[in-house]
């Protein structure tokens, strides 16, 4: 009989909002392929069934919740918590220390959890000061009752060890080779610098739209992204595509194709996330086989090592390395094959859900028949 597993924390299945839901969408079909019973928690709206990423063995239950940027995480993760331990799976996978308060209900009920504790999240410039006590609260008690830790870099491991105490196991994420595809029409035969982010100060948002506006004097210009939930930077970019034409602003794109198509034909794609580990728009852009210019951060030199550019957090200094990587051909095709490389050589989305069962496995005390891959990095 297979083991069963329920999945808490991520916006449902399948999702396409962020790495969470990406890690799922790959995770729970591969988990239902070794004879798992397979249960993801989401909310209401926020998932699409009607896509190939739908596999009918993964069960998807929407809970309630409260839909606000600072409650959102809190309740809908109380609520998947209080379902998961009345149905008693054999293990959780839990995402995101916020639902660290809810290991308590879960470990009562005789459940063993594996939590991804995700990036420092109390350290991100969009939580007030009340949220950033919240996150910290969490992770405390992620550390006390979470049965294994997983870090998706050895940076967020090595900060966990020395704050908390906790060791675990370092599981990235992978990333998917769409082979060759189509330009998308707006930007067909035309160089143009791409951006991929949440809307939120620390992926260099605002940097990269004032180096727009001056590299969109020679160059075209693609954002793809959104705050999620309106505001300043969403009114500036409309305004700015609004009133440029090389400056093309794509919204939050639920398209895989269309995505992977953005970053395999850009001639330089900007990554400027600063705060977290291993970043799943970076691994994968790296599959796609971007020419990257990336925020200089331990998190990104750690993927990227010597395949991307790296700049400061400061406009001109983005402009600068933007524009002399569409401006060189040649080094743009030597950082897309070398990105490539890495990330076929680190990042194999195989390789990451296999270890995933083999950590769920663990803490139910049952033993693998898959071997545990390698992920370490060089």
């Amino acid at each position: 009989m297979g083991k069963s597993v329920a999945i808490i924390g991520t916006r449902g299945y399948p999702s396409f909002y962020g790495g969470f839901e990406t890690l799922v969408r790959q995770l729970a079909p591969y988990l239902a392929d070794q004879g798992w019973d397979v249960t993801v928690y989401g909310r209401d709206g926020s998932t699409k069934k009607d896509t190939p990423d739908h596999d009918p063995r993964v069960h998807a239950i929407v809970t309630r919740g409260v839909e606000s940027k600072s409650l959102s995480t809190l309740s809908y993760g109380l609520t998947s918590s209080v379902h998961a331990a009345r149905h008693r799976p054999d293990v959780a996978l839990v995402m995101n220390v916020a639902n660290g308060y809810w290991l308590p209900l879960l470990r009562a009920r005789g459940i063993p959890t594996v939590v991804n504790v995700d990036g420092i999240e109390w350290e991100r410039a969009k939580w007030g000061k009340q949220a950033k006590a919240v996150f910290r609260g969490g992770a405390r008690l992620t550390a006390k009752f979470g049965d294994n830790l997983v870090y998706d870099s050895q940076e967020i491991a090595r900060r966990w060890a020395a704050g908390f105490k906790r060791d675990g196991i370092f599981i990235p994420y992978g990333g998917t080779d769409p082979g060759p595809l189509e330009p998308v029409p707006e930007l067909a035969g035309r160089p143009y610098a791409l951006m991929v982010a949440r809307f939120v100060p620390e992926n260099t948002v605002v940097e990269f739209f004032d180096a727009a506006e001056h590299l969109s004097e020679r160059w075209d210009i693609a954002i793809v992204g959104s705050s999620g939930y309106g505001g300043d930077l969403d009114d500036r970019v409309a305004n700015l595509a609004a009133r440029n034409e090389r400056i093309h602003w794509f919204g939050h794109v639920s398209d895989d194709q269309r995505l992977f198509s953005l970053w395999q034909h850009s001639g330089a794609y900007f990554h400027g996330h600063s705060v977290g580990g291993t970043n799943p728009a970076l691994v994968q852009a790296m599959a796609c086989g971007a020419p990257i210019v990336a925020r200089d951060t331990v998190f990104n030199r750690e993927v990227l090592a010597g395949s991307a550019i790296f700049a400061q957090p400061h406009s001109a200094d983005i402009a600068e390395k933007i524009d002399q990587l569409l401006a060189n051909r040649s080094l743009q095709q030597e950082l897309s094959t070398a990105a490539r490389h890495r990330g076929e050589t680190h990042y194999s989305w195989r390789n990451v859900c296999s270890t995933y069962e083999t950590t769920l496995l663990d803490v139910t005390g049952t033993k693998s028949s898959v071997p545990r891959s390698n992920n370490n990095r060089e």
